[in-house]
Order: structure tokens, then sequence, then C-alpha cells
């Protein structure tokens, strides 16, 4: 990681689903360049990530209004204050054609994947708009374009809506919004899994590998990223580097534009 020491000096920085994964690593990244951080997750296991970086940590279930409201109220602290909200929450919990997704499904990938995005801005803008600035980055997902989780991309590509439209509302009260795209991304096994269940037959394997090829069949660089490249580009939109972006999705998927 080639960091920028002093990058977010004096910035508060809220970073969503930071227990695992792209969050954490963009916690890392945050904390070895000065932020002042403030880590949420559902699982305890963010308490492990602030403790690491001397950060502070908030449990919430994001899904939900309520837990993003709580959350993000807990973030702002006494001075009613964030400058930087990083949005990671969001990961395809089934890999299958769509006509093999039950009703429950759908709505479960929508609420993992659009909706704790959705709420945490609502939650945050009001006191952005109140200090006259901000910066929102969403992750979406190069899947938007993708076979056997069309949910999930679907929900992604709510994201990017969100992200555009939010960008073209608030410019005028000094905030910007932009979102990464990250393709495929090597990780850890998870320690918390998304409810992905286990595949027990040929045709599961079959539809889940589908999607991997797919994924690299899509990249002309033909693998996957890193953690730390996705690290990379969120906290790069993240900082005063990319002042005059917003309303942008930037791809980091080798090449897949999504």
């Amino acid at each position: 990681m080639r960091a920028h020491p002093g990058r977010f000096a004096g910035r508060r920085v809220v970073v969503t689903g930071a227990a695992q994964g792209i969050g954490l690593a963009v916690a890392r990244r945050l904390a070895a360049e000065s932020a002042e951080l403030v880590l949420v997750d559902r699982s305890e296991l963010v308490r492990e990530a602030a403790t690491e970086l001397k950060a502070e940590a908030v449990t919430a279930d994001l899904e939900t209004y309520s837990g993003a409201a709580s959350a993000l109220g807990q973030a702002l602290g006494p001075h009613r204050r964030v400058d930087v909200l990083v949005n990671t929450v969001g990961g395809a919990i089934n890999f299958k054609p769509f006509t093999a997704f039950t009703a429950e499904q759908i709505q479960a990938e929508v609420n993992r994947s659009l909706m704790p995005t959705l709420w945490c801005c609502r939650a945050v803008l009001p006191a952005m708009v109140e200090q006259g600035h901000g910066t929102i980055v969403n992750v979406s997902s190069a899947a938007t374009r993708g076979i056997h989780r069309i949910p999930y991309s679907a929900a992604k590509g709510g994201v990017n809506a969100l992200t555009a439209s939010l960008a073209l509302e608030y410019a005028d009260a000094g905030i910007r919004v932009v979102a990464t795209a990250p393709g495929g991304t090597q990780a850890p096994p998870r320690r918390i899994s998304r409810g992905t269940p286990e595949r027990r037959t040929e045709r599961e394997e079959a539809w889940f590998q589908a999607h991997i090829d797919q994924t690299l069949a899509s990249s002309p660089m033909g693998r996957y990223g890193t953690l730390e490249e996705q690290a990379a580009a969120i906290c790069f939109l993240a900082s005063d580097e990319a002042s005059y972006i917003t309303g942008t999705v930037l791809p980091v998927a080798g090449g897949d534009l999504g």
C-alpha cells in the first residue's frame, strides 16, 4: 500500500461495511492517511478493526433507515460533522439464473446492495448541507452487466443512478457524490457470511463458475483485482485530489466498464 500520509488530516470519515473486505481495506488506508475514522458494520467484528486502527466503532443494521440514522447520528458526534462517507455495504448473495430466484431472494439482494447506501446517504446529507461541504463515495459494481446475479446487478444499477442524481441535486450545497464500480476482487474468506447457500449440486457449481468465467472474460486484464487496488481508487475519489469530480462512477475492473 502506497499511502499518502496526512491526506485526510482533520477529516472525519465514516466507512460502512468496515469489518472485512473492501470496507476494511479502505479503513486501513484512511487510517494510514491520518483520517479521523468512524467504522460502521452490523458485525461486532468492527470493534476489532476499530481497536487496530484507533478508530470509533458503531454497530448497526444499515438495511433499515432506523439503523442508518442511528449509526450516522452516532458518527456525527457532538460537533455534528462528517466530512466523508464511504458506503461499501453490499455483495451478491445468490448466483444463479434470474428465473431460479424466489421473490424473497430478490428482495434480500436489493435490501443488501442498494438500501444501506440509499439510507446512509439520506441520513448524512442534512448535516453535510448544514456544514456546507461533504463527499460521499458509494461502492457500486461492474456486475451491472453480469450473469447469474441479476437482482444484485439491478441493486448496483440503483447505486449508480443514486450517485448521479444526488451529485446533481447537491452540487450547489458543496457536496460531491461519486462511486467506484469494482470488478472481481480477491479477498480472504469472509468471517461473516452474506448468507450464500452452500452449493450442493453440479448444476449449482456450474452456475457459480459461469459468473466467475464471465467476470474474467469481461476484463481485458483477465484477472481479479486486489483489495488494495479498490481502496486506492476509493480514497482518491474521497480526497481533495478529486475535487472537480462528481456524479461519476469510476470502473475499477481491469477495463470492464460494466
